[in-house]
């Protein structure tokens, strides 16, 4: 078979290549931004429950409101940062410290004895076994822009091109 016969699907994913250094990113941004910000509207609007979780070191060390404080303020301020493409590692970064320290807080089983115990918790819902599925896909959807950044549809990729 000759080279000819894929020409038209190298083309193909020659385009696709080029849009993807340009938005790959974007729809992820876009969805952990929402995702994260509507955490933090609700933190900006509710009551702090914090008082009742055992936080991870070292955010054990400190005060319930002050854990309040920073997680809804990461979770205001780090998505507008996706959202805008700017300081995207960073947010990402931050936004994944916060995944963590609110999988083992809030959402790891409190008692578990075996991996089928376990995996129970690989779910969402509230039936006692854990429930940390949703953040799991957080911290999966934020590693590619950890590792790879905004692309170039974002004020970083602008910068960058600028400097």
């Amino acid at each position: 078979m000759s080279n000819t016969a894929f020409t038209p699907l190298q083309n193909a994913f020659s385009r696709l290549d080029r849009l993807g250094a340009w938005g790959a990113n974007l729809p992820l941004r876009l969805f952990l931004a929402w995702e994260f910000f509507e955490a933090g509207l609700e933190k900006w609007y509710g009551q702090n429950w914090f008082g009742q979780l055992q936080f991870p070191f070292p955010f054990d060390l400190l005060p319930a409101e002050l854990n309040w404080q920073l997680s809804m303020w990461v979770e205001l301020i780090a998505p507008l940062l996706l959202l805008l493409g700017l300081g995207t590692r960073l947010a990402s970064a931050t936004l994944m410290v916060l995944t963590i320290v609110a999988i083992a807080a809030v959402h790891w089983p409190a008692h578990w004895s075996s991996l089928a115990e376990l995996a129970l918790g690989y779910s969402i819902s509230d039936h006692g076994h854990g429930n940390y599925k949703l953040p799991l896909i957080y911290l999966v959807a934020l590693l590619p822009l950890l590792l790879g950044g905004a692309g170039h549809l974002s004020l970083d990729g602008l910068l960058r091109r600028k400097v």
